[in-house]
């Protein structure tokens, strides 16, 4: 919530400050100049550095969003890792076949039969035996049971 408050602070600045030398330049185009020139330069200074000012609190956002992607994509890097050690721990425990496991994973992934069957270069057939094996392997009866096994397991992991 601070880093939006944030942004937006900075953003109206610049606004700010963009209207006030749009409009200077305006006022400078038809000749007008109602405020005494020191007023002036006092409002451009400010302006100035109300810009500067926004540019280097930007510029920190910036950065503390670049550190905490990277912080991001870390986690997410060693949760995919940790969630394909759990497929493997699975396959392994069902003593699945190196087709079954193809399959088994195209199935977590949500792809149907016979977009598997075009992956694998294999008749819908024989997919369909294939996740009958990996569902009657699992102990499952269909693809819902089989996701919720592995959700449990993010959710609640093993003990050890």
């Amino acid at each position: 919530m601070s880093q939006r408050l944030s942004i937006l602070a900075i953003l109206f600045v610049q606004a700010l400050c963009a209207f006030y030398f749009l409009s200077d330049i305006v006022v400078s185009y038809f000749g007008l100049r109602p405020i005494d020139w020191q007023v002036i330069e006092i409002v451009e200074l400010s302006a100035g550095l109300g810009l500067v000012v926004s540019v280097v609190l930007g510029a920190s956002l910036l950065f503390r969003t670049f550190t905490r992607n990277v912080v991001i994509e870390e986690k997410l890097r060693n949760l995919s890792a940790a969630f394909m050690d759990l497929l493997e721990e699975r396959f392994e425990a069902w003593a699945l076949t190196p087709a079954e496991r193809d399959v088994a994973l195209f199935l977590i992934k949500g792809m149907s039969g016979p977009e598997i069957a075009e992956l694998r270069a294999t008749s819908e057939g024989t997919v369909k035996a294939q996740t009958n094996a990996v569902y009657r392997k699992a102990g499952v009866t269909g693809r819902p049971q089989l996701l919720s096994l592995f959700i449990d397991d993010l959710m609640n992991p093993p003990a050890g």
